[in-house]
């Protein structure tokens, strides 16, 4: 097969599995924070199952890099998937024991299949031309809406099979998600043949970096020689921590004003129909303009997300509609623009290890942001939880600026 044939193939088994893979890791969120908080019996303790997620995410991608460096792509999805359906099944088993101990521990858990799902996007780029990578990247990440969609509007369906099954309504979601997970791992395995990244490596003669340091200590190397690429993730981390800071709360702040379970549920799908709908349009738009440019244009569409959610009162509102929406669409804008600029600089031979500290990074600041965001909304509210999240924004045109200027020098 030619390369272009096996990025073709490559391209169309991403796409379903994240959309199969996408339900697992959707289909608990509108729901997670509510089963934390009944399982602790504390607000406060709220965003921790998101919280803990964000952090499993950010530490899977970062030695699943690892694997997949040794091993290739199609090893490490499938590790990251497979962990993520044991994480669902613990979340389960919490709810059954009222432990927030298993729930903690599960969300650690689910944590690898949003990896493993991030990692998907870098996967796509690794035979692509470099003027089609944001369009190879971000249509893996529209995959994302089938199932991204579809798995919040399910939390209906999973509380009455959690009723069939004798376990608390809440854990209904975590019970589908596994098997949405173990069958994205089951599409990798088989259908990702050749693996993109040892194709790649092979095609350009390239071998990866010999084991003397660390991942890390070779990713910081390499934002140092391209300092677009420290840019590039600046701007990820803090647009990713903006988004979860706040999606992790919306539940929470809907119930307060007595919000339906369902109408719950559709919100967040609308938000994740902002994040994954339209990024093919955005990916064209970074590869045909400018990518530091989107991620400015991300950081100002976060801006009028955060005004409509400091705005939105407790409850059901045309406001919390519009700010989650324009949160996932802030956040598209930013992701993917600054995905693909980290796919264009990533030297070769250490692509993986600078891909996972980027989401290592990305993760970890999210993970704080979700923490954070609790503390927040218990000590002052949702609207003033809305107003800190701006000064992540800010850092994400500030990030979009300097990657021009080193953009341009780079290249």
């Amino acid at each position: 097969m030619s390369l272009a044939a096996v990025q073709r193939r490559t391209v169309r088994t991403l796409v379903i599995a994240q959309a199969v893979g996408a339900v697992g890791i959707t289909i608990g969120i509108a729901t997670a924070s509510l089963l934390a908080r009944d399982i602790s019996g504390s607000e406060s303790q709220a965003g921790l199952a998101q919280t803990f997620q964000v952090l499993g995410a950010a530490i899977a991608a970062y030695l699943l890099a690892r694997v997949m460096n040794a091993r290739g792509r199609r090893i490490g999805l499938v590790a990251g998937y497979l962990l993520g359906a044991s994480g669902a099944v613990l979340a389960v088993l919490a709810g059954v024991w009222e432990s927030m101990a298993v729930l903690l521990l599960g969300a650690v858990l689910l944590g690898a299949t949003t990896a493993a799902n991030s990692s998907a996007r870098y996967a796509a780029t690794d035979l692509a031309e470099d003027e089609h990578k944001g369009r190879a990247l971000s249509t893996v990440v529209w995959a994302t809406t089938i199932g991204a969609v579809l798995g919040p509007n399910l939390t209906g369906p999973a509380g009455a099979l959690a009723d069939a099954l004798g376990i608390p309504e809440l854990t209904g979601p975590f019970a589908l998600g596994s098997i949405g997970m173990v069958a994205a791992a089951i599409v990798i395995g088989v259908l990702l043949r050749p693996d993109p990244l040892l194709l790649a490596r092979e095609a350009a003669g390239v071998v990866p970096e010999p084991p003397h340091g660390t991942a890390w200590g070779r990713a910081v190397a390499a934002a140092k020689e391209r300092p677009v690429l420290a840019f590039a993730v600046l701007g990820m981390a803090c647009a990713h921590a903006a988004m979860v800071g706040i999606m992790v709360m919306t539940p929470l702040h809907m119930e307060h004003g007595h919000a339906e379970l369902r109408v719950i549920g559709f919100v967040i799908s609308l938000h994740v129909l902002g994040m994954f709908a339209f990024s093919p349009l955005v990916g064209i738009l970074a590869d045909r303009t400018s990518r530091a440019a989107v991620l400015v244009e991300g950081a100002a569409i976060l801006l009028a997300a955060m005004v409509l959610c400091a705005l939105a009162p407790a409850g059901t509102s045309w406001e919390i509609f519009a700010g989650l929406f324009l949160l996932g669409l802030g956040w598209s804008f930013a992701t993917v623009a600054a995905s693909t600029l980290i796919a264009q600089h990533a030297p070769l031979e250490s692509r993986t290890d600078v891909q996972g500290a980027a989401d290592l990074v990305m993760g970890l600041t999210a993970a704080g942001a979700g923490g954070l965001a609790g503390v927040v909304v218990g000590a002052w509210g949702y609207p003033e939880l809305a107003i800190c999240a701006t000064g992540l924004v800010a850092l994400v045109a500030i990030a979009g600026f300097g990657a021009r200027a080193t953009g341009r020098v780079a290249a």
